[in-house]
This record gives structure tokens, C-alpha cells and sequence, in this order.
């Protein structure tokens, strides 16, 4: 009987113990529930920037060397003479009528001596006059000379930006060993080199005494300003597709393809793909992807929360 009764004590224990387990286990549920729902991963936090409307200072900068704007160049009158005496060196400012060479015929030649002179006032740039050598109205000209000494820049620029430039826009010209000097443009080409598809445009000086015909300048050209949406630099990621920016959208990230314009003081002109008051994730494409859920954070407040 005690055998029998332990036997039958045995299969009360087990099948209490099964009860047990079971009613563990619909204990546990309620508690695994809310364990998984707290490790699903939260709305990241994203700082944003609001695009605002902003004016950038619309500039081309172009390169070149200082021509004369106006070169004269001297030749003699007559042929079969000799260069009797130099008067004059390249640089020398000189007056209109002023001698600048004298002539003699050969030994044995009729006629008298020649005077050559400043058809007007100017600088020279160049001379070619040697004394003892002969001097020839078909040869390279004796003199040549800058106009009131008036200098430009002659540069070049692609035929894309050529199309943004009109006459008498302002410039400040930068000359090596001479400093920052204004001017304007005078002249555009109306060719384009068809080797290398760029453009000439003539940028006039003045008559600074420092000016040097061949000195390297770099201009650059005031367009006036251009304004627009404008987001900061760092939201802007560039891949093989071109230009984009992460949108907020109704707590999504929402990439934009975007045409950038112009860039200063760490903003970005946004000439298309974002209009003005949407945000923008300051720092794009670091933690999130298209169509990621996200909560956003303006710029500082972040940084005030404890």
C-alpha cells in the first residue's frame, strides 16, 4: 500500500508540476511582450537645418596676361635707311611727335636724314631699333607703343561662362607685384577657340606706371547678387548621380536630388529639388538611409537637453 501510494503520489507530482510550468509560462508572456516591444529600436534623432532664403555674392573669376589697349606700332616712312641713333627704350613714357629714332640713307644714297616719330602719346612696350641696322616699312615695326599707356587683361574663359558676361560689368584685377586695381569689361570676343573651346574678353586697367605689358592677373567679375534657398554645405552629399540632401518629411527621410548653385561662408545655393522652410539633416548620409523613420532635432537643441 505505502508502494502503491508513493506510485500514485509520484503522478500527482509530475502532472502538478506540468500545471506549474504552464501557468509560468502564460506569466511570462505579457513580460515578453513588453521585452520585445522595448528592444525595437526607437526613432533616431537627426539634426535638421531649415533651408532659408539666402544672397550670395554671384562672381567669375578669370585669368590672363596685361596687353596694351590700344598698341601703335612705328614704322619708317621711307625704304634704304639705316638706323642712325635710338632715342628712346622700352618703358619711357613719351609725347606725341617726339623723336624716337633717326634715319640716314646709305653712303652714296641721295636724300637727307629722317626723323621717326610718336604718332602719340603713349609708353613703349617694345623697340626693335638697333643702331647701324637697316630699317623697312614692310619689316616689324621699330616701336611699338601703348596709348596713353593704357593697359588690359586679356584672358579667357569657357564658352559657358562667356554667356554670363556683358560690357562694362566690374571687376577687381589682381596684378603680380602691383596689387588689387578696378576696372571693368570692355570687350567680349565674339570667336571661340574651337581647339579649346574658350573665349577672349578684354578687361581694361587704366594707366598705372607699374603696369607691365606680359605681368600675370587674375580678375574677378562682380555679376551681382543671386538669391534663393540655401542650405548648409555639410547637407549636401554627392555621389555618382550628382547633388542630393535628406529631406524630413513627416518624421521620413526623404532623399531629394538637388541642383547646388553658388557656395559661401558654408552655405549652399539650392537653385532646384528644395523650396524654402522645408528641413534638411545637417550632416547628411552619415546614420540614415531613404524612407528611415527619425526624429528631428534642430541645430542647438540637442546640445541644451541635460
Amino acid at each position: 500500500m505505502t508502494k502503491t501510494g508513493s506510485s500514485s503520489g509520484g503522478v500527482i507530482s509530475w502532472a502538478g508540476a506540468i500545471a506549474l510550468v504552464a501557468a509560468a509560462g502564460q506569466l511570462l508572456l505579457p513580460l515578453q511582450s513588453a521585452m520585445a516591444e522595448s528592444s525595437e529600436p526607437s526613432d533616431r534623432a537627426v539634426t535638421v537645418a531649415q533651408a532659408k532664403r539666402e544672397c550670395f555674392a554671384n562672381t567669375i573669376q578669370v585669368t590672363g596676361a596685361l596687353v596694351a589697349k590700344k598698341e601703335i606700332l612705328v614704322r619708317p616712312d621711307r625704304e634704304g635707311l639705316q638706323i642712325l641713333q635710338v632715342s628712346v627704350q622700352p618703358g619711357e613714357t613719351v609725347k606725341s611727335g617726339q623723336v624716337l629714332a633717326r634715319l640716314t640713307p646709305l653712303e652714296g644714297q641721295p636724300g637727307g636724314n629722317q626723323d621717326v616719330t610718336a604718332p602719340a602719346a603713349g609708353v613703349i612696350i617694345f623697340s626693335s631699333a638697333v643702331v647701324g641696322a637697316m630699317a623697312s616699312s614692310l619689316g616689324p615695326p621699330l616701336f611699338q607703343i601703348a596709348e596713353r599707356g593704357e593697359m588690359e587683361l586679356l584672358a579667357e574663359t569657357p564658352v559657358k561662362t562667356l554667356q554670363s558676361l556683358a560690357p562694362n560689368q566690374s571687376a577687381k584685377i589682381e596684378v603680380i607685384g602691383v596689387g588689387e586695381l578696378s576696372g571693368k569689361i570692355r570687350l567680349i570676343s565674339s570667336a571661340i577657340n574651337p581647339t579649346t573651346q574658350l573665349g577672349q574678353i578684354h578687361l581694361t586697367i587704366g594707366n598705372d606706371a607699374r603696369l607691365r605689358v606680359g605681368a600675370f592677373g587674375r580678375a574677378i567679375i562682380d555679376l551681382g547678387q543671386r538669391c534663393g534657398p540655401a542650405v548648409p554645405l555639410s547637407a549636401v552629399l554627392y555621389g555618382a548621380g550628382g547633388a542630393v540632401v535628406q529631406v524630413v518629411r513627416d518624421n521620413r527621410v526623404e532623399t531629394r536630388r538637388v541642383s547646388v548653385g553658388l557656395l559661401a561662408a558654408g552655405q549652399a545655393e539650392v537653385r532646384e529639388g528644395v523650396s524654402e522652410g522645408e528641413m534638411v539633416i545637417a550632416r547628411a548620409g552619415a546614420f540614415v538611409r531613404d524612407g528611415d523613420r527619425v526624429r528631428a532635432v534642430t541645430a542647438g537643441e540637442g546640445s541644451t537637453r541635460k
